[in-house]
């Protein structure tokens, strides 16, 4: 079954935020059914249009590659099964026969004196912080439940930051709109040319540098990879990644370690930027400032590159919060999601994917190859907020009728990788072909062009 413009609203907000040609999304065309949820929230529509919209900016590099303009992007045909399917890849992951450890025993909703906060606590220095900040006797679920009774939610919430961990008190009403992308600056130059690229690569030969973490940034490297680019992923030494977020995020890139206050691996970075064409960054905004690597300094120093900025909490966000980490779980509690998914009682609820996390990483993804298409020197943001914004605000419920039929088989892959064997989601634009290495264990350094 292939159905066309009916499903197409949402895809064209996304284009127009996108800046592409609205006479494109004509040319999306989706077949099979899928299964997101039947939730209050339009997530479905999220998924389809965040992938149609990235499908369209892979294919408008491929016709500019090739010579050509927009009349020579080619249709556009979306499947639901595959969309569905990667939009949970974290939860069909299978490393060697196991299930990854989604979240850790101190992450969650927990009851406060005035209504519901929630932590996030996976990796280890974040639940260490937890336990300092409310002062617990011991780093048990039992523990955080009686301290967080005894507090208010925003209390538990800044308690915690002060302190460098994470915990957000849940908001009854949606926070403050956002937009879905920002193009903040351009600067003037062109990027290197890139010249024809091979079918269904469109960033062949792009090399981008990945400072991501976690689950949004590394979708979008991931995809960028998959469609040809050279990802290569730096991350400081003193900051492990989880192993298991790696083995589902680690396609299609190579991942090495780099100290930015250490001199010979500073050179080694700067060295990486001068031969590079995209950066990424998913760091709370500021945090790479320090050492000299916010975005209008790289824009100021290599003209050319495309610069896209992925925050958690939005580049307008009031007060503290711009500069505040965050993830999918803790932006769906503090912009009112988690309330408006409740069940009975005013027991929060959670979206039936990590949406945020998934949609924003398809729409980074996008503008990078909106951004090449065009020529490259801009810069780019994007926040969790902005998607969550869209999603309560802008995207509506379409009638996509009942997931009868689904089944994620088509779209799970087993591929050797660094971990062993892994069975896991393929991506809506093919397949990788090869699995990740281990995080951290590849050289800093691009491969020939």
């Amino acid at each position: 079954m292939t159905i066309g413009e009916e499903r197409s609203s949402g895809t064209a907000q996304a284009w127009e935020a996108l800046g592409g040609a609205p006479e494109l999304v004509g040319r999306v065309r989706h077949r099979g059914v899928g299964d997101l949820g039947q939730g209050p929230l339009p997530v479905a529509e999220l998924a389809r249009a965040t992938v149609a919209a990235c499908g369209l900016a892979a294919g408008e590099l491929a016709a500019v590659r090739a010579g050509g303009g927009v009349e020579d992007v080619a249709p556009l045909v979306v499947d639901e099964g595959a969309v569905a399917t990667a939009f949970v890849s974290e939860r069909h992951l299978r490393v060697e026969g196991r299930a990854p450890v989604t979240f850790a025993p101190l992450s969650g909703f927990w009851r406060t004196a005035d209504g519901w906060v929630r932590t996030h606590a996976n990796y280890p220095h974040h639940e260490a912080a937890l336990v300092r900040a409310l002062r617990l006797p011991s780093a048990t679920p039992e523990a955080v439940r009686a301290a967080a009774l005894g507090r208010t939610a925003v209390e538990v919430q800044e308690l915690a930051y002060g302190e460098g961990g994470l915990a957000v008190a849940v908001a009854r009403e949606y926070g403050d709109p956002q937009p879905l992308l920002e193009p903040v600056r351009e600067s003037g130059a062109r990027g290197r040319p890139l010249g024809a690229a091979p079918a269904g690569r469109p960033a062949a030969g792009v090399r981008v540098l990945d400072l991501t973490r976690v689950i949004a940034g590394p979708v979008a490297t991931r995809t960028l990879g998959l469609l040809g680019a050279d990802v290569l992923r730096i991350d400081p030494p003193g900051l492990p990644e989880s192993d298991d977020a790696y083995a589902d995020t680690g396609f299609g890139k190579r991942s090495a370690l780099l100290d930015l206050a250490q001199a010979p691996d500073r050179a080694v970075f700067e060295g990486l930027l001068a031969e590079a064409d995209v950066v990424v960054t998913g760091y709370r905004p500021a945090a790479l400032e320090r050492y000299g690597f916010g975005a209008r300094e790289l824009l100021e120093r290599w003209p050319g590159l495309v610069v896209a900025e992925l925050c958690a909490w939005g580049w307008r966000a009031r007060g503290p919060w711009t500069g505040r980490r965050g993830f999918d779980s803790l932006v769906q509690a503090g912009y009112g999601i988690a309330a408006a998914c409740g069940g009975s009682g005013g027991t929060p609820g959670v979206l039936p994917a990590q949406a945020l996390d998934h949609g924003t990483g398809y729409l980074v993804a996008a503008g990078v190859l909106r951004a090449l298409a065009e020529g490259g020197g801009r810069g780019l943001r994007f926040s969790l907020a902005g998607t969550a914004s869209w999603l309560v605000r802008g995207l509506v419920r379409e009638p996509v009728g009942a997931a009868v039929g689904y089944s994620a088989e088509p779209w799970l892959r087993v591929t050797p990788s660094g971990y062993g064997v892994l069975r896991h989601a393929a991506s809506p634009f093919g397949e990788w072909g090869v699995g990740p290495s281990r995080w951290g264990a590849d050289r800093a350094g691009w491969l020939p062009r």
